[in-house]
């Protein structure tokens, strides 16, 4: 139950990143780069605070995982922040949130899992239930809309991978985790960043600090680190249901912070997707805290 929990809070968190990337004025990849940076320095600033000690031993033993993720954590930042910069926030997130089907999808052959009829049954009402929400972000057809679905279609990939690779990382605790594969994200985005020609020749306004801290902070840091925590004890085919609560916390942080209206139909897609997350979870409580038992004899 606790892992859902987190899981969850790290979704309920990554629902607003679009309202604050859309309006940063610096490019995806530095958006990303500040985001990682200052998730990691966080993180690793409450290691010190706390005294504690990083297993390096069992970090290396995971490098080359660690990496990998890092990557595909750095593609899912680039293009899923590029996709809000070219369309609207409900165009790119009818793209990126087919993340969680080819989660669902990839599973069974990746992880072994079995896909029960339940959770599939529950995976196609929460994707109608996401239509519904986004339908009003169909009506626009523009060049720029359209690059920017299919930006969002390649974060839905990277995430996709992000979560998948997860899965194989071993002995390390949320944590340390988080702290490396932010710090690994930060030097790639860096790099990328500087191939890629971005300007770095002055410092962001003083509004673009503000949202990179908030960013940095609460999405990088503490979100990431209860995303990764949470999914240690989930499974990959729940961990794709939970995630549609990250679309839905968008669309009511849209009608009650932005006081953007609510259609039928986008009310009666977040009923869908609300009940398809809840039926989905509410018998599964005894594998997680199996799994979680687990996973904590381990470490």
């Amino acid at each position: 139950m606790k892992a859902k929990l987190y899981f969850l809070l790290s979704m309920m968190i990554f629902g607003a990143v679009g309202i604050f990337a859309k309006y940063i004025a610096l490019d995806s990849c530095q958006i990303a780069f500040f985001l990682s940076l200052i998730g990691a320095l966080f993180l690793f600033s409450l290691c010190l605070l706390k005294k504690r000690s990083l297993p390096c031993q069992k970090v290396r033993k995971n490098l080359p995982l660690l990496l990998t993720a890092s990557l595909a954590l750095s593609g899912n930042w680039i293009f899923l922040f590029q996709a809000y910069k070219k369309t609207t926030i409900a165009n790119a997130a009818l793209t990126y949130y087919l993340a969680p089907i080819l989660v669902i999808l990839a599973a069974p052959l990746i992880l072994q899992e079995k896909l029960s009829l339940r959770k599939l049954l529950c995976t196609a009402f929460a994707l109608l239930g996401l239509f519904l929400i986004l339908n009003n972000g169909l009506n626009e057809s523009s060049a720029d809309s359209l690059t920017g679905m299919i930006y969002g279609l390649i974060a839905a990939v990277f995430y996709a991978a992000l979560t998948l690779i997860n899965k194989f990382i071993k002995d390390l605790d949320g944590l340390t985790n988080t702290c490396f594969q932010l710090l690994f994200s930060a030097i790639l985005l860096f790099c990328w960043s500087v191939l890629a020609g971005s300007s770095w020749s002055s410092l962001p306004a003083a509004d673009d600090i503000l949202l990179l801290l908030v960013l940095g902070i609460c999405h990088g840091g503490a979100g990431f680190y209860l995303f990764f925590t949470g999914m240690q004890a989930l499974n990959g085919q729940s961990i794709a249901i939970l995630s549609y609560a990250d679309p839905l916390t968008s669309l009511l942080l849209s009608v009650l912070c932005m006081n953007e209206p609510m259609s039928l139909l986008q009310g009666i897609g977040a009923l869908l997707l609300f009940s398809s997350i809840w039926l989905a979870e509410r018998t599964s409580t005894a594998p997680y805290a199996a799994a979680a038992a687990k996973s904590s004899a381990i470490r």
